[in-house]
């Protein structure tokens, strides 16, 4: 008999997933689409890349697994309920969220823009604020379900710079820990993500530039940037119920950047 996969008959909604396209490099989001539908899952990617989005669901499918994308704008609610709405209508439930759509900024203090700090804590802190509040009446008529948002270790540990993504990322690990607390008596878990340094499209560029790259890697105890690779195992065990008495809590994976 064949052995089911560990998100058998699940249905997951992952933001910034459009970065899914085989033999290229993949994003934390797209990567989680490809291991979830390996695990049985049905998923949804949703992201504002909609050509990329587009192509990286036709070739789930093409590969044979159930995988639509949808536009959808983090930062705004609408956006949030219809694509919320739209999984629920395509699959029948939501058991799954991954709030991983995400953007950097690195620039001290005295260098961040009000208009900077804005859109970093919307992107960040109040598009899983706006996920998180969508998807919970959809969990609750499922009988619970897993909220995964994806911070960083720069929402755990300062740096040189990046302050408004500091400030983001960090308020995503609080509002989890208030989430999880809120919602545990309904089986809807509430956990955060910490992803070290790692090479996605997102961080390409700037971890080609010689200087960073040194930077990076004198940080990083394994000696070695992560890649989406290194995050899914993780994403996947914090969507499965293996993880089932876990909620409010944070896992980190960075190579050890935060053990020194």
């Amino acid at each position: 008999m064949a052995k089911a996969g560990r998100l058998e008959a699940k249905v997951a909604l992952i933001t910034g997933a459009a970065t899914g396209v085989p033999d290229s490099l993949m994003g934390f989001g797209g990567a989680s689409a490809w291991a979830f539908t390996a695990e049985g899952a049905q998923v949804m990617l949703a992201d504002i890349d909609d050509e990329l989005g587009e192509r990286s669901a036709a070739a789930l499918r093409e590969a044979g697994a159930d995988a639509h994308y949808v536009h959808l704008d983090v930062t705004s609610a609408a956006e949030w309920q219809a694509g919320v709405a739209l999984t629920v209508e395509r699959f029948g439930s939501l058991d799954i969220l991954v709030n991983n759509a995400g953007t950097g900024a690195r620039y001290r203090v005295e260098d961040t823009s009000e208009e900077l700090w804005d859109q970093q804590m919307d992107v960040h802190a109040k598009g899983v604020f706006l996920g998180t509040r969508e998807v919970i009446p959809a969990m609750r008529k499922a009988g619970g379900g897993s909220i995964i948002n994806v911070s960083s270790i720069y929402g755990i540990v300062g740096s040189p710079s990046s302050t408004a993504y500091h400030a983001a990322k960090g308020a995503i690990r609080a509002f989890s820990k208030s989430a999880a607390v809120q919602y545990a008596a309904e089986n809807i878990r509430v956990n955060s993500l910490h992803p070290g340094y790692a090479l996605t499209r997102l961080t390409e560029q700037t971890f080609a530039d010689p200087k960073v790259s040194q930077w990076l890697h004198d940080r990083i105890p394994m000696g070695r940037l992560g890649t989406a690779a290194d995050l899914v195992g993780g994403i996947v065990f914090m969507a499965s119920d293996e993880s089932r008495y876990m909620t409010g809590a944070e896992l980190v994976i960075d190579g050890g950047v935060t053990a020194q």
